[in-house]
C-alpha cells in the first residue's frame, strides 16, 4: 500500500456517501489520514495544482484523480478543497 493509498479511500468512501460539490480538508486531517507528515512540497500551490491525468503519476495526485476528484489547495490556511469530477 502506498502512502497516499488511505487518502483514495477516504475520498471514494465520502464520494459514495454524499452528494455535495466537494470536501474541504485540513493538512492535519489529511495527515491523520495517511498515517504520516505531508511533505515539505505540500506548502507550495504547484504541489496540488496538477489535476489532468497526464499529471496523474505522482502518487500524491492519483490518490485524489483515481477517487474521481480535482484539488484546489490554499497553502497558507493549509486546506485543500477536493472537488468532484464530471463522470463519464
Amino acid at each position: 500500500m502506498g502512502k497516499y493509498d488511505p487518502l483514495c479511500t477516504f475520498l471514494k468512501r465520502w464520494r459514495r456517501r454524499n452528494d455535495a460539490e466537494g470536501v474541504e480538508l485540513r493538512f492535519a486531517h489529511i495527515e491523520d489520514i495517511i498515517g504520516g507528515l505531508l511533505p515539505r512540497g505540500a506548502a507550495e500551490p504547484e504541489w496540488w495544482c496538477a489535476n489532468g491525468r497526464a499529471d496523474a503519476h505522482a502518487p500524491h495526485r492519483r490518490a485524489w484523480l483515481d477517487a474521481g476528484f480535482e484539488a484546489i489547495a490554499e497553502p497558507k490556511a493549509e486546506t485543500v478543497y477536493f472537488k468532484r469530477r464530471p463522470t463519464l
